[in-house]
This record gives structure tokens, sequence and C-alpha cells, in this order.
């Protein structure tokens, strides 16, 4: 993808506003951390390296041209670490990222604010080009699990929309095709809000990736028929077991997978590992507004006062994962022991 999902300006974080695609290309300065926050909440930015990427930027944003006391300046980034981490609950990046730029402030707590302004900057543009470097090593990896001819289901957006590269998911299959492979692409609307189905086809057809997308509950039929020989999802929090938690529904593909002896793969950044989480039991699942379910882009889809359950995740038991991918390699199950030698 040439088209940046994120983008530092001076004094600004630049992002694509994810809630206007496909039907426009519209780009957003958010100026503030609030304004950043509510980005994140309302998916204008999402995936769980680019909330992460953005959350690093929003903490230099809090500070962006203090010229106040040192003792301001903590409280303006205490604020802003705070406010950020209440945005999204699933995706273990957004605090792996504001972890790091916490502990950037500790460390320099002494400097003058310019200083500390700069090392958080610093830090930041770190965070996003590691997140790029492991982009492409967790492609190069994943794609030796896919051969010419293949196709391959996904399910929500795990591509450069989702990161500040070329994507977890999806970035194995655009580095499968830069190898001269023809993979073939089955996209998952994935409701409620369609990630899939705007944002995947719409990625895919922008890089010349053959996809067709199918309703959520087709990928049962495509499999029966044959049609499927691999399904790649990304992750947003990974337990040390691991038990992945992704977009809801990706369970459901999973069970179907093992159900018709085709190979599960999870590609995901080392960041997404929580090795302070035994199991998947432990993942906090986001839960949000019903209104996305009964009131879909703003049309009324159900009865406004049915009582509605809409998590944004679930969590795939680890036994079901044929293999998770990092920029480390590919790990099969049992995972913990992998994990354990990949965070050393």
């Amino acid at each position: 993808m040439k088209i940046e999902t994120i983008k530092w300006l001076s004094g600004a974080v630049r992002i694509i506003d994810q809630t206007e695609l496909p039907l426009r290309l519209v780009y957003l300065d958010c100026r503030n951390v609030e304004t950043l926050a509510q980005a994140i909440e309302e998916l204008k930015v999402r995936g769980a390296p680019a909330i992460g990427v953005a959350a690093a930027y929003g903490v230099v944003l809090s500070i962006w041209g203090h010229r106040g006391t040192s003792q301001e300046l903590e409280q303006k980034i205490r604020w802003a670490v705070d406010r950020l981490s209440h945005t999204r609950p699933t995706a273990i990046n957004l605090f792996w990222a504001l972890e790091r730029m916490w502990r950037v402030f500790l460390q320099n707590r002494g400097e003058k604010p310019e200083k500390i302004q700069h090392l958080l900057l610093r830090e930041a543009n770190r965070i996003f080009e590691q997140d790029r470097r492991v982009c492409r090593q967790l492609g190069e990896n994943g794609a030796t699990l896919l051969e010419d001819g293949m196709s391959v289901l996904t399910h929500c957006n795990a591509g450069a929309l989702a990161t500040a590269g070329l994507g977890t998911a999806l970035g194995v299959i655009y580095t499968a095709k830069s190898q001269g492979k023809h993979i073939r692409v089955f996209a998952d609307e994935t409701r409620p809000l369609l990630q899939g189905a705007r944002l995947t086809t719409w990625e895919l057809l922008q890089s010349g990736i053959e996809v067709t997308l199918i309703c959520d509950n087709a990928a049962a039929t495509l499999m029966r028929k044959g049609k499927v020989d691999a399904v790649i999802v990304g992750a947003d929090r990974i337990a040390r077991n691991g038990d992945v938690a992704n977009k809801v529904g990706t369970y459901g593909l999973a069970v179907l997978a093992k159900e018709h002896h085709i190979p599960f793969y999870v590609a995901a950044p080392l960041s997404t590992l929580d090795m302070n989480l035994a199991d998947g039991n432990q993942i906090p699942i986001e839960e949000r507004r019903p209104e996305e379910v009964t009131r879909g882009f703003g049309l009324p889809t159900a009865p406004q006062e049915v009582e509605v359950f809409n998590p944004a995740f679930d969590v795939t038991p680890a036994e079901l994962v044929g293999a998770i991918i990092s920029e480390k390699g590919i790990a099969r199950f049992p995972y913990e022991a992998v994990f354990q030698r990949w965070v050393k």
C-alpha cells in the first residue's frame, strides 16, 4: 500500500478516516489528544498495531509546544496516557506502546521540557518504524506457508490499514505476491461494521490482489465446496498459551476450518503477545454500542428496543490455531515454550 495510514506532522497525527472508506479517501489531522482518542474509539483508526502507533504519537501530541513547568508537563503526559489507555481495552499493542512512552519519560524526568518532547517523539518514531519492519519480517515468514495458486480466507482487516506497514495477515499475502505467487483471497464482510467488505476488499483491489467478498455466514459453504486452502487472520491479543483474541467471528472460522481440515493461521507481531495472561479467559473483551447492530450505518435494521450483545472480539482456543506467525518465525502448538524463547 502506497497510502500512509498514520503519519506524524509537526503538531498533528494524520490518519486515514477509515469510517469513510470505501466511498471516500479522507485524511483527518488530530491536533490534540482528545480528538485522537475519539478517533480510536470511533474506529477512524483501527487495528492493534496502528492503534499502538497512534497512541505513541498521541503522547507526543499532549506536550507539543509545551511552555509551562516540568510539573505541568508531567500532568499532561499522565493525562494523555490515561485517556488513551481507556479507548479500547482488548488490543494489547495500545498498552505496549503507552508503556514504552511512559518509560522514556520516567527515565528522563529531570530533563528540560524541550528535551523530553524530543525524546518522546524519537520513541514514537521508533515504534512506527519498528511496526513497518516487523510487518516485512512477518510477511516473509508467513509467505513460506502459501503456495502458488492457493485461495485464502481472511476476516476483518489485518492489512496496511491496520498497521504502519504492509499489514499482518494481508502482509503475508502481499509478500507471497511479491515472490511471484498467485494468491486468491476470500474476504468475510465482517459484521456488524463490515471492515472486511469496506476495508479489506478496497485495500486488496488497490494492491492488485484477486479478491472475492462473501457474507460471513457463507464461509462454511465455501469451505465445503473445497474453495479455501487456508485461513489467515490477525490478532489483537494473544495469551501465553496461544489463545487468540481477534475480531468477533474468528472463533467460528477456526471451528469451521478444523471441521474441513483447512489450516488456520494467525499473523501478529510479538507486541501482541500478553505473557502476563495464562489463557484467553483472562483477555478483556470490548463490548460496543448496540446501535452498531440495530442501526448499521445509520439505517434501522432491528427494533430499537431489542436487547443486543455486541462483543468486538472473541477468543479462539490455541488448539484450533495451526500456526502463529510473527517477526521471529512460525510457532506451532503447544505455543508457550516458543513464546518464551521469542520474548527473551
